[in-house]
């Protein structure tokens, strides 16, 4: 990939470039928590964006993206992102970090990257992530890590309009080769978790299908939390979110709520457990153990949280099944996507031929199969 955005910069611009990476992410446990100051588990990927920069002498911005075989100029007194565009995250994070006292003149750039479209990778904190970096890096504003995750997640907010939380740009800034990231919500802090699988590798399954309600769904979710809480906190009066109460209180919680509103409290608490179940189970090696509690996991995000769908959960149980596999639960927001395999590698083709051959069968799609290695978070090449 850098050859190939190099030799576009030399042909589009005519000067060689400055080049930023920052990788995709998964997420091992820990879905649907980040909203409630929860608990998280994700790591950096080897796949992800890459940026070249490079200063030129306009006010305005200049950017191709190789993916799209397309260029766009904006000026950078006359920032008006358009929703839906891939510009629109290169123009946020200059919006933001304008506003934040950083003198950004004119630059060109060029954008590619290897992350498979719709894999659930988190392409678009990785685009904002890398160019945060590369901006940072040609005018020496030496900003920090966070601040750059911080103005990512901003930037899908204010610009791109996706309401998305901390942990998407978090991974991509703060990865780390071989561990992943017990990651905090509420401190926005994380302790670096050693995952070294042996003879394991983790492995996603692309369903191939995203249903409509997952955005109304995702709302209806969060607030059903946020009434919890209000409710909850007449007997427990100290808690400021779900996050603050632990599995022994789920009797007492239960009693509280309406049986409509009570599984998805539950399951929030239940995976912030989980995820520090998660963090321990690595540490110690004990991957039957962790790749249990990816089960646990879906099971609650079907049943409880009920944020799954057909294919995502035949796609899980299936797995469940075969030889070779300790775990695999869905990942991600939900109603399509990805689900997360832990599988042993000896296995991994036999693995793909039985699960492909059975849901093509059910459903007539033929699953894509991403191996995902765990590697470093954003930086300067």
């Amino acid at each position: 990939m850098q050859d190939s955005i190099n030799q576009t910069f030399h042909s589009h611009f005519s000067t060689t470039p400055l080049l930023a990476f920052a990788p995709g992410r998964i997420n091992l446990i820990g879905e649907h928590t980040d909203y409630q100051e929860g608990f998280v588990f994700p790591a950096a990927v080897n796949q992800g964006i890459w940026v070249g920069i490079q200063k030129n002498e306009l006010n305005a911005c200049r950017i191709y993206s190789i993916d799209f075989n397309q260029e766009f100029t904006f000026e950078l007194d006359f920032i008006s992102p358009k929703k839906g565009h891939w510009a629109t995250y290169a123009m946020g994070m200059c919006a933001l970090l304008k506003q934040a006292g950083y003198s950004v003149t004119g630059f060109d750039m060029v954008i590619g990257g290897d992350i498979p479209v719709g894999s659930g990778l988190s392409s678009s904190a990785a685009l904002s992530v890398a160019i945060g970096t590369a901006i940072s890096g040609l005018f020496d504003f030496q900003i920090p890590k966070k601040n750059i995750a911080l103005y990512a997640q901003k930037s899908e907010h204010l610009y791109a309009g996706v309401n998305c939380g901390i942990m998407d740009p978090y991974a991509s800034a703060f990865g780390v080769k071989d561990k992943a990231l017990l990651l905090d919500c509420r401190s926005n802090t994380h302790e670096e978790i050693p995952v070294a699988l042996g003879d394991f590798s983790l492995i996603l399954i692309n369903s191939k299908v995203k249903h409509s309600l997952a955005d109304s769904a995702y709302n209806k979710r969060r607030a059903s939390c946020e009434e919890s809480v209000k409710i909850v906190q007449s007997a427990f009066p100290d808690i400021k979110t779900l996050r603050d109460l632990s599995v022994s209180d789920l009797p007492k919680v239960e009693r509280l709520l309406s049986p409509a509103l009570f599984p998805k409290a539950k399951h929030v608490i239940t995976e912030c457990h989980r995820v520090h179940e998660a963090a321990n189970a690595l540490k110690s090696g004990d991957l039957e153990n962790f790749g249990s509690l990816l089960k646990a996991s879906h099971q609650s995000l079907s049943q409880d949280f009920e944020v799954s769908c057909p294919e995502l959960d035949f796609l899980a149980e299936e797995s469940w099944k075969l030889k070779g596999v300790l775990g695999s639960r869905m990942m991600g927001g939900g109603f399509g996507g990805c689900t997360i395999n832990l599988i042993q590698k000896s296995e991994t083709e036999l693995f793909q031929d039985q699960i492909k051959s059975s849901y093509v069968k059910q459903f007539g799609i033929s699953p894509g199969f991403i191996p995902v290695k765990i590697g470093s978070g954003t930086q300067l090449v």
